[in-house]
């Protein structure tokens, strides 16, 4: 059974901007506006947007609410392989329901058990299609996609951003990280043909299982991704990344608010991936000669690292591993 196009995003995706430009016929903001409001169905204003330069759009980037499957991808994330529960209640309880073995995921709407990284390392499953509990069920919570109103802006230093207009407060589910699914070798492939002037978007999640086995799951939204493409980097961010599984063992890439976060503030994650269930490679320290090329960090916190994390196994040959 396939999820394409099953699920839908609620929130307008808004910005300050007029919506009249006197550039109109000449203005890249032009075609940028149409794209998005066909592919998103809202409202997609940068903000400054008559200042763009024609190359900092991406006329051939496509809008997904939901992974996609690549190149090299060993699942289809679209497919749904997980059954479902057969609570005929409301709400789901962790007592009775198939899906929370591992415990409640959720509290009122946020992520239960934030304080500790112990705790939240545990595997995330929500209910799926294929349950018989209400749609209302609490544990249903990143599949109901976007709740709040973000806009999409431009920064000085930091190109494309994401911020909130209205408060969220901490635990809630903001955005996915969503986009291609890839192979490793092609991951790979993808990072080595870039060059120091090009923005990498691809994201190795690795993920440690009971027996040893580390679970790879690797996110391109560079070509056809969602708005999670467009959060930068923070020393001292304010989101957090946790896989959480649906239909599928193809993870979703769901950022949730690390503290309250204000209207007009800047959302960001750490893309070294210190989060919880993302792990460093031990060769992290290593730099080879690409990633020796690596971008500044201007996110601007007290705890500034200088450099934009990288991941260094994408710069070489990657072993054979568990993929999603």
């Amino acid at each position: 059974m396939s999820l394409r196009g099953r699920l839908r995003s609620h929130s307008t995706i808004i910005s300050e901007a007029p919506t009249t430009c006197t550039q109109e016929r000449e203005c890249p903001r032009t075609s940028l506006c149409q794209m998005f409001l066909l592919s998103w169905q809202g409202v997609f204003l940068p903000r400054n947007s008559c200042d763009i330069k024609t190359d900092d759009i991406h006329k051939t980037f496509l809008y997904t609410p939901e992974h996609v499957i690549g190149p090299g991808a060993e699942a289809d994330p679209t497919q749904i392989t997980f059954p479902g529960c057969t609570c005929l209640t409301t709400s789901c309880l962790p007592t009775t329901c198939s899906c929370l073995l591992h415990g409640e995921n959720y509290d009122n709407s946020c992520l239960r058990d934030m304080e500790s990284e112990m705790e939240f390392a545990r595997p995330v499953f929500e209910c799926n299609a294929m349950c018989q509990c209400s749609e209302e069920c609490k544990n249903r919570i990143v599949q109901r996609g976007l709740q709040f109103n973000l806009q999409v802006f431009k920064t000085d230093k930091k190109g494309w951003g994401l911020r909130t207009l209205e408060f969220i407060p901490r635990g809630r589910f903001v955005c996915e990280y969503a986009g291609e699914i890839l192979g490793s070798s092609e991951a790979c492939r993808r990072i080595q043909q870039q060059t120091k002037h090009d923005f990498n978007y691809i994201i190795a999640v690795r993920e440690h299982v009971w027996n040893g086995q580390i679970i790879e799951t690797f996110v391109d939204p560079t070509n056809i991704g969602n708005i999670g493409r467009f959060l930068n980097h923070s020393c001292e961010p304010n989101l957090l990344m946790v896989p959480v599984r649906i239909d599928s063992m193809v993870p979703r890439l769901a950022l949730f608010a690390a503290r309250d976060i204000l209207p007009k503030e800047e959302l960001s994650y750490d893309y070294s991936g210190r989060f919880h269930n993302l792990t460093k490679n031990n060769g992290d320290q290593e730099m080879p000669d690409k990633a020796k090329m690596g971008k500044p960090c201007y996110c601007g916190t007290k705890s500034c690292a200088a450099f934009l994390p990288y991941d260094s196994s994408l710069y070489s040959p990657l072993e054979k591993k568990t993929t999603s």
